[in-house]
């Protein structure tokens, strides 16, 4: 099993370009809220499932980042609860988001790390929310 170094540093290879990251800060944080939300217009306990699952994997890699990615999607959870027409509007920020992130990615002149691993899925939110931690110097 890969430990959450491994999981940081292979997903760092292909997000060394500076406007590629901007974009990953903006873009991966709106596929996630994206998500949930359309997974809340299909049904609340989808998103129950995916937050637990997410939050068991983030779990076996370090549990104070999950314990940060549990609020985190707790919060992201509660605000795509209160939309309008959540699917709809999940639908576009996702569609937008991930142009975004291929943007970046063409700028980057690499390929997505989960073209390589679906995992890589998972670990885009934990790899920005591990930038967090180390720049407050906050244990991970």
């Amino acid at each position: 099993m890969r430990t959450l170094n491994d999981w940081m540093a292979e997903y760092g290879v292909s997000h060394q370009n500076p406007l590629n990251k901007r974009i990953h800060w903006v873009c991966v944080p709106a596929i996630v809220f994206s998500v949930l939300a359309m997974l809340h217009a299909i049904s609340p306990m989808l998103v129950l499932l995916a937050v637990v699952g997410a939050l068991i994997f983030y779990a076996r890699l370090s549990p104070r980042l999950m314990m940060g990615a549990a609020l985190l999607l707790g919060m992201m959870w509660l605000i795509a609860g209160l939309l309008p027409h959540p699917f709809i509007i999940g639908l576009m920020v996702f569609v937008i988001a991930w142009l975004g992130q291929f943007y970046g990615h063409f700028v980057e002149g690499k390929k997505p790390s989960f073209f390589k691993d679906l995992q890589f899925l998972l670990i885009g939110p934990l790899w920005l929310l591990h930038h967090v931690y180390v720049q407050k110097n906050w244990t991970v």
